[in-house]
């Protein structure tokens, strides 16, 4: 019988130090900066959250991560092109959503639709 309670211990053990590894969390690639507060403004407060506010902080993120020589996040370009949108700056917008489908191929169908709504007015 112990020889049996040892291999279960050993997977018990290793199923544990498994899970504590991936709870450790990992700097991350990109350079966030604002982003993912800028987005949960933008559709949590709309009406509190400018756009021009937005594309201010957002364009200041970007010049830190090109300095930095680093990436920014998928979604980042397709939501400064929304704000873009808002405002009324339609060729910054087309110019975000090619940005966002160059960098990010799998994003491609959606951002085809946004070129292709844009197109329409």
């Amino acid at each position: 019988m112990k020889k049996r309670i040892a291999p279960i211990r050993a997977g018990l053990l290793f199923s544990l130090l498994a899970l504590l590894t991936g709870c450790v969390s990992q700097p991350s690639n990109y350079s966030w900066g604002r982003y993912e507060q800028i987005v949960y403004d933008t559709y949590n407060d709309p009406g509190k959250a400018a756009p021009e506010r937005g594309i201010e902080q957002m364009e200041k993120d970007l010049q830190v991560a090109r300095s930095r020589n680093r990436p920014v996040p998928p979604g980042f370009h397709a939501h400064l092109g929304y704000l873009y949108y808002q405002v009324g700056k339609a060729d910054a917008a087309r110019q975000e959503f090619e940005t966002e489908k160059a960098q990010f191929p799998e994003s491609s169908v959606f951002m085809n639709r946004l070129l292709a709504s844009l197109q329409k007015k």
